[in-house]
């Protein structure tokens, strides 16, 4: 119910993602904009904020490891080498063998070389032959290019995006600077009253 009145008023959201974004929001007008963006009837110009809640959202579900993961890890690869040391001095001698094969063949093709010869005895014909091939190329090359503009689109919503979360991140962080003062004041009082 207060969700459909927020969509009957899109300029309350701004003013509700103004508050978010500057960490001036409370928990309730939090969940709001969670529940609002979780739709999916979202205007379009608010498709941005909507995935930085869903990436919010999606982040949270992420487990953390549990204690010795990292250990764990660690002996994994270490059982994993012991097993694979045959493999790894199999991968080396294979290695050289083909630095000397790519020497070899690199001595043959440099010092044995043959005359070019000409496939065609009149310049016009060869002329006329080396531009149906460069155009067939730039043809190809023009049809090519042509699917990358979709990903150049996606390339430029994705930086609003990151920009979106960004101004976020440095808005909760200037947010956060007293409040760190404030602690240190307390630290430092506390120390000073535990000496006296």
């Amino acid at each position: 119910m207060i969700i459909k009145s927020f969509m009957k008023n899109q300029e309350e959201i701004r003013q509700l993602l103004d508050r978010y974004y500057s960490g001036e929001c409370t928990l309730k007008e939090e969940s709001l904009l969670r529940d609002f963006f979780s739709r999916s009837d979202v205007p379009d110009d608010m498709k941005e904020d909507q995935a930085v809640f869903r990436f919010y959202s999606d982040s949270r579900e992420i487990p953390e490891p549990t204690a010795g993961f990292e250990d764990r890890i660690f002996s994994a690869l270490d059982v994993a080498e012991g097993k694979y040391g045959k493999r790894r001095l199999f991968t080396v001698l294979s290695g050289a063998a083909a630095a000397i094969l790519i020497i070899a063949g690199s001595y043959f093709f440099f010092f044995n070389e043959r005359p070019v010869k000409d496939t065609y005895s009149d310049p016009e014909i060869a002329y006329a032959e080396t531009m149906k091939i460069l155009y067939d190329v730039s043809a190809r090359l023009n049809k090519g290019t042509k699917a990358l503009d979709k990903i150049k689109l996606m390339e430029i919503e994705t930086e609003k995006g990151l920009q979106k979360v960004n101004r976020s991140a440095s808005l909760f962080k200037e947010q956060m600077k007293p409040l760190n003062s404030a602690l240190e004041t307390m630290k430092k009082t506390g120390t000073e009253n535990r000496n006296n």
